[in-house]
């Protein structure tokens, strides 16, 4: 509520020709929500090894060098790591994240230059695959993002099959507006794998048609029209008992129930009984589906979990090198999941972490000095407030030798009692 407050009252202060105002709340909420997506890109890729030793990684995040590879060149991606070790000062193109790729940091593609954290490397990966994106260039538009031509606000999301990123007018259908939905496939993509239109049918996001107000009167109009002439046609359309039971009796069974011969399941029967196996998915949907349409497509949270697995199904997916689409582990969720749950173990408080590991008596000791020292510590940053001075790293550095010296002379004394 608080946040949706302060964003009404930014618009009000835009309208009217204000500078907007930002509290130190709005400013650390915003760094708290740009932390946490980078936590989420960034916490699932190494930034300290070269990801190459691991091969075609999963899901990595994934950047383009436009000094080391520019469009003149061969398209290649590098690893986080590397991006920092190796093309510092660089220019270069965010990838955000992308699957079964493999560091082609300082192979052949790279003229006069060697990877210094993973030298020993082949001189091509050939199961890497390249668009656009590593020039910087995005969507059916072949924009660069930010495009600095480009004053129309849009957002840019990215398609699950071939990886792109697209502005959401350039789909050929309108992102869902209050509908979640957590993948999208392109109007490309859906050309190739037209097999996902069955199931876009039965489990996807819903797609709303905007029409105009004239188009719906019309509508209305056609309705209203075919009504009236069914009506002084046929007159209206009830159905008595009797013609309800001479339809059945005429209705031949399309029961596939099988009858016992002489009281016994016929050998054949008893075949298809055991031999039954669970029928295909995208058959039964197809049989439903509606005209085939056009556009990107949008999909729901565990979509791809009602995807078909039987064998027709599982070899069509391998011809069109989709079987990714299978594993739950392959989506961008799950890879910025894996991130925060990492960063989350890492950034665990070492006062806790060092409390697990201690007896009672030991517990005891270190809250009573951790909270002595936060006490110190708090009294002596006050002064400096009380005088308006500057806390200096001198300042800090001091305060501690005087704890330690401080402790010295309590042990000291301690040990001339006791002796």
């Amino acid at each position: 509520m608080a946040a949706n407050g302060q964003g009404e009252k930014r618009s009000a202060e835009e309208a009217a020709g204000e500078e907007p105002v930002l509290s130190l709340l709005d400013v650390l909420e915003e760094d708290d929500a740009l932390e946490d997506e980078a936590c989420a890109v960034l916490g699932g890729s190494d930034a300290e090894k070269c990801s190459y030793p691991e091969g075609y990684v999963k899901r990595q995040a994934l950047y383009a060098c436009n000094t080391c590879t520019p469009n003149t060149e061969e398209p290649a991606g590098i690893c986080l790591a590397c991006t920092y070790k190796c093309h510092e000062g660089h220019h270069l193109f965010e990838l955000y994240t992308k699957r079964n790729f493999r560091c082609d940091c300082g192979n052949g593609k790279f003229k006069q230059m060697e990877c210094k954290l993973f030298p020993e490397k082949e001189n091509l990966n050939a199961g890497n695959k390249y668009n656009d994106n590593f020039f910087g260039l995005y969507c059916t538009c072949k924009r660069p993002y930010p495009d600095p031509e480009d004053e129309t606000p849009d957002e840019m999301i990215q398609c699950i099959v071939c990886e792109d990123w697209f502005h959401g007018r350039h789909l050929g259908t309108d992102p869902p507006e209050h509908l979640e939905f957590q993948e999208m496939v392109c109007q490309c993509c859906m050309e190739r794998c037209s097999f996902l239109w069955a199931y876009s049918n039965k489990i996807g996001v819903p797609i709303v048609t905007k029409i105009t107000a004239a188009e719906a009167d019309q509508e209305v109009k056609v309705e209203d029209c075919s009504e009236e002439t069914t009506k002084s046609q046929n007159g209206p359309c009830i159905k008595t008992e009797e013609e309800k039971e001479v339809k059945e009796e005429q209705t031949p069974s399309t029961s596939c129930e099988k009858k016992p011969v002489n009281g016994h399941m016929s050998s054949s029967a008893k075949t298809d009984e055991k031999t039954e196996v669970e029928p295909c998915k995208l058959k039964e949907y197809r049989q439903h589906q509606t005209p085939r349409e056009s556009g990107a497509t949008y999909w729901p949270n565990n979509w791809r979990s009602k995807l078909c697995c039987c064998d027709q199904c599982m070899k069509m997916y391998t011809e069109l090198e989709v079987l990714f689409l299978l594993e739950e582990c392959d989506t961008v969720q799950a890879y910025e999941n894996k991130g925060k749950s990492e960063v989350a173990q890492e950034s665990r408080d070492p006062l806790m972490t060092a409390l697990s590991s201690m007896n009672r008596v030991q517990q005891v000791e270190l809250i009573s000095e951790y909270n002595d020292l936060k006490t110190e510590l708090k009294d002596y940053l006050k002064k400096f407030a009380d005088e308006g001075k500057v806390v200096q790293t001198q300042d800090i550095q001091k305060f501690f030798e005087d704890l330690r010296s401080r402790k010295r002379r309590r042990q000291d004394g301690l040990q001339y009692y006791c002796s």
